[in-house]
């Protein structure tokens, strides 16, 4: 079943958080998954938001997405992005047949 990543993003050093992002795609590229969105914009349709960055991901199932996230090339990477930026991560099933 397709699983998704859903990354929500408050900056605090953006050049922490851009030498992650240049290094990000060398080693998501190993893994089976795909960026659907990043955006830096997201506009806010309800409720509050305190965030300024959402990425959505998905995998084919949720062990590739463990597979990646437990990494320790992406582990190395990340120290980065948790420099960088204020992140809320979620895991999210697809629905059966998609």
């Amino acid at each position: 079943m397709t699983v998704y990543v859903l990354a929500m993003l408050k900056f605090r050093d953006r050049a922490a958080y851009d030498r992650y992002q240049a290094r990000f795609f060398g080693v998501f590229k190993r893994f089976n998954g795909r960026v659907l969105a990043a955006d830096e914009k997201p506009k806010l349709l309800e409720g509050s938001w305190d965030r300024e960055k959402v990425v959505i991901m998905s995998f084919p199932d949720e062990a590739e997405a463990t597979r990646f996230i437990n990494d320790p090339e992406y582990n190395e990477i990340s120290k980065d992005r948790h420099a960088g930026a204020d992140t809320v991560s979620v895991l999210l099933k697809g629905l059966p047949g998609s």
